[in-house]
């Protein structure tokens, strides 16, 4: 397999058989981030100009650059697997053996089907198999998984199996609450509703442990 093959495959190639990887074309990956700027750099300039807007004007000008820029680097940079954090484990020499909780990390992402904001918090929740993984690892694996085109129960399963296959473990559990600007800007509009989705993996299938890890999110933790 060559390496352009196996970046495919570590991104998702098999979304023909699944929704729980993200859909990419074979070819997914043949330009580089500065080849794409340039197209998408493009394909802006002509939907403003096609909305009637002066692209000479000063304030607008730069605005395909640094919408092409955003999208490559920044809103979408979890596209590209080479952005993939690397996810070292330990082993857990204090034998902590009971749920650890990472709560109220910041999700920024966008909806696939408008390219609109999606922004809330996921917890994320692990019970150590004999490996622990450092704190921050979890919340660059969220943030990897939700920069990219996105739909909220995807993002959930896939935080839930990299940590899975990073830990060693099926004992991961994640919750995301987050609003949608295509619900709340748009169509029916409704600025205070938010969508919760959930995984729960081995142990947090049990109603305890679920029942546990709810807990641990309702605590106060503000400072």
């Amino acid at each position: 397999m060559s390496n352009q093959e196996d970046l495919t495959d570590d991104i998702g190639n098999n979304h023909i058989g699944t929704n729980e990887q993200t859909p990419l074309r074979n070819d997914a990956f043949e330009k580089s981030e500065e080849e794409k700027i340039e197209i998408i750099k493009k394909n802006v300039e002509n939907i403003l100009s096609t909305l009637g807007m002066d692209l000479t004007d000063d304030s607008l000008k730069k605005t395909p650059d640094r919408v092409a820029k955003m999208f490559v680097k920044e809103l979408f940079g979890g596209l590209n697997p080479n952005k993939k954090p690397s996810s070292s484990t330990f082993e857990n020499k204090y034998k902590y053996n009971e749920m650890l909780v990472e709560k109220n990390i910041t999700v920024y992402s966008t909806c696939e089907h408008h390219l609109l904001p999606i922004v809330g918090r996921a917890h994320v929740a692990y019970i150590s198999n004999g490996t622990v993984v450092g704190l921050s690892k979890m919340n660059r694996i969220v943030d990897y998984f939700a920069k990219r085109p996105q739909v909220q129960e995807r993002l959930t399963i896939q935080i839930v199996r990299e940590l899975q296959k990073v830990l060693n473990t099926q004992n991961v559990a994640c919750i995301i609450d987050a609003k949608h600007l295509c619900v709340n800007s748009r169509g029916i509009r409704d600025i205070e509703s938010s969508t919760v989705t959930s995984e729960f993996g081995g142990k947090f299938k049990e109603e305890a442990v679920r029942r546990e890890f709810l807990e641990y999110i309702k605590l106060d933790t503000s400072f």
